[in-house]
């Protein structure tokens, strides 16, 4: 079973919270996400794998770590932007891709309308969507990114469902999640409960 990390951190609790909030204007809405995912992302990228490289600093040279490879993030559109931002202040250098999904409002399911993404094979890619609610649109993109056969895959979002949880669980049990809260449930129509509403709403002033 994939393995869920929530981010318990008094920052990430309290910048949420004023998310959550329906007052927050988009403008808000946006500093505090990428505030928030610039956190989520040290959290996300703890354990990438280090090589030992010799540096010359003004003293001396030395043998120091840095990173063997940098991950790939992919953006599930159009939300996953707004996470997006905080990941590449932090691995500015990153390749990045995209794949665009909507969800069906009858039926819930994922609909792919487009893809494009850097190579991924023999990389780590770190997945970004606010929010993991059905986990049908999670589960797409996984699948679309699986086709370019990563090393490894780690989804990285603002809030989870437990449905959405269990849902990416039982089609991927491979990829690990990373979040700041798992909230109560999904309501009837498919929303994360008590949630923040729709991420790309909140996040672009849309309705």
């Amino acid at each position: 079973m994939s393995e869920l990390h929530v981010v318990d951190h008094p920052l990430v609790a309290h910048k949420l919270t004023q998310m959550r909030r329906v007052e927050t204007p988009s403008e808000r809405f946006r500093q505090l996400l990428t505030e928030t995912s610039l956190l989520l992302t040290y959290e996300v990228t703890r354990e990438l794998p280090l090589v030992d490289v010799r540096v010359t600093t003004p003293l001396t040279e030395s043998d120091q770590p840095e990173l063997l490879d940098e991950p790939v993030v992919v953006s599930i559109l159009r939300a996953g932007n707004g996470l997006l931002d905080g990941v590449l202040r932090v691995i500015p250098s990153a390749r990045v891709g995209h794949v665009g999904l909507y969800r069906d409002h009858e039926t819930l399911e994922a609909v792919e309308y487009y893809c494009k993404l850097p190579p991924v094979q023999n990389r780590m890619v770190i997945v970004v969507d606010p929010m993991l609610a059905t986990g049908n649109s999670a589960s797409a993109a996984l699948e679309v990114v699986k086709r370019g056969r990563p090393a490894a895959i780690r989804f990285l979002c603002l809030l989870a469902a437990p449905e959405g949880i269990a849902a990416l669980h039982a089609t991927h049990p491979d990829v690990a999640i990373w979040t700041a809260s798992v909230d109560e449930c999904l309501n009837d129509r498919g929303y994360i409960v008590p949630g923040l509403g729709d991420a790309g709403d909140r996040i672009f002033g849309t309705t």
